[in-house]
């Protein structure tokens, strides 16, 4: 007897999810649970209709997603925001069954004595960004006899031939609220050995911002985004390595307008007096409807990872390199490949038994990288792999900054 997955959000990125599972012979049933009846109604691929079951669930009813994921699931996939990582995690340790999403997974870490003692893995992290990059990096590491560098950009925006579709030359692929949450986030990155946290009202500032081009678009745009001491620790790096830093790419002239944006307080996140709706939330309902995809217009995904070191004697670098794009047969848009392929491939490899970890993991660590990669590549998308020059890199910053 096959599988049955419970995957939790049937938004952009959880269709992607569907999508991939109900083409897989090991798969039984792909149970689909969201809040929204519209989401429920998105054509499920006809030939696989049979085994996919649409729930209308309101994933912030622990009882109710428990009772769900009592009914003999192997895995569930979480592609709900992160306000709901921890009801679903109870609901898989509950159930006994495993838990695979692409939210950061620190809230998580505390559950890991209990998962392991269920024989449960929970895997969080493991979409694009995080994810993808965090397999390539684990690869990267591993062909190197010393580390010095490591410096991922990730990114999802419109394609050059519709970059200009919007006024501010961005559109929705993701998560509108995710997005503007992640531009109040503060980033921490390492130069010289010497870690420096960056406040949210730096991140945008032209000393940390730096040009990246891109043979496929040109020139873009790098801004400090995330957490890379925290990686460097996932990676088990943090004593060796002596710069590293997460950037995002953006269209030219993003970073100076979401820093006026930023410094009118418009992406505060408190509500204003005497209502229940604070400014980075009005910003978010008035913006999302003008900032959609059309039918016809594709989104772009870019991740790189730049790692330099020593290897065989000698100083060198490579870059590693996903590029895609929105396949206009399906409609899937590059930003619901990336993230929810991953996601479908790790909770694919649990089953399997081709990850066997169990407790709190982490695709830096327990998702080996070949056949992960490999599957990527089977459902059209590939890595690439090239020598660069060791000092042909924009970033760190020079020495004072």
């Amino acid at each position: 007897m096959g599988d049955r997955v419970l995957v939790l959000g049937a938004g952009l990125q959880g269709r992607a999810v569907v999508e991939d599972l109900v083409k897989r012979s090991g798969v039984d049933e792909v149970i689909v649970a969201d809040a929204r009846p519209e989401a429920l109604k998105w054509p499920w691929p006809a030939s696989d209709v049979t085994r996919v079951t649409a729930v209308h669930l309101d994933a912030a009813d622990h009882n109710a997603v428990a009772k769900l994921a009592a009914c003999g699931l192997s895995c569930i996939v979480n592609m709900l925001p992160k306000r709901f990582e921890a009801i679903a995690a109870g609901a898989a340790l509950e159930a006994g069954c495993h838990l695979v999403s692409t939210n950061y997974g620190q809230a998580l870490e505390a559950l890991n004595d209990r998962a392991t003692e269920r024989g449960v893995t929970i895997m969080p992290e493991s979409g694009l960004d995080p994810g993808i990059d965090f397999v390539m990096a684990a690869r990267a590491i591993s062909m190197f006899d010393e580390l010095d560098t490591l410096i991922s950009y990730g990114t999802g925006i419109p394609a050059p031939e519709c970059r200009d579709s919007s006024p501010i030359q961005y559109k929705v692929s993701w998560t509108l609220a995710g997005v503007l949450g992640a531009y109040r986030r503060p980033g921490r990155v390492l130069i010289d050995g010497e870690e420096r946290e960056l406040s949210p009202d730096e991140i945008f500032q032209p000393r940390w911002t730096h040009e990246v081009v891109h043979p496929d678009c040109g020139p873009l745009e790098a801004y400090v985004n995330g957490d890379a001491v925290r990686c460097a620790r996932l990676f088990c790096i943090l004593g060796s390595v002596r710069n590293t830093a997460r950037f995002s790419l953006r269209w030219p002239g993003h970073c100076a307008f979401w820093s006026r944006v930023g410094g009118l307080g418009l992406l505060d996140d408190t509500p204003l007096a005497g209502t229940d709706m604070s400014p980075r939330e009005f910003l978010r309902r008035w913006l999302e409807p003008r900032l959609q995809y059309a039918d016809d217009e594709r989104d772009m995904i870019i991740l790189r990872l730049d790692v330099a070191g020593r290897r065989g004697g000698s100083r060198k670098a490579r870059r590693w390199e996903v590029v895609d794009y929105r396949d206009m047969t399906t409609g899937l848009m590059a930003m619901n490949r990336t993230v929810g392929y991953p996601a479908s491939i790790v909770a694919q490899m649990i089953m399997r038994g081709e990850v066997t970890h169990r407790g709190v993991c982490s695709p830096a660590r327990d998702v080996p990288p070949e056949p992960f990669l490999a599957a990527l590549a089977e459902r059209g998308i590939s890595v690439t792999e090239e020598e660069v020059d060791p000092d042909d890199c924009p970033w760190p910053p020079s020495p004072g900054v």
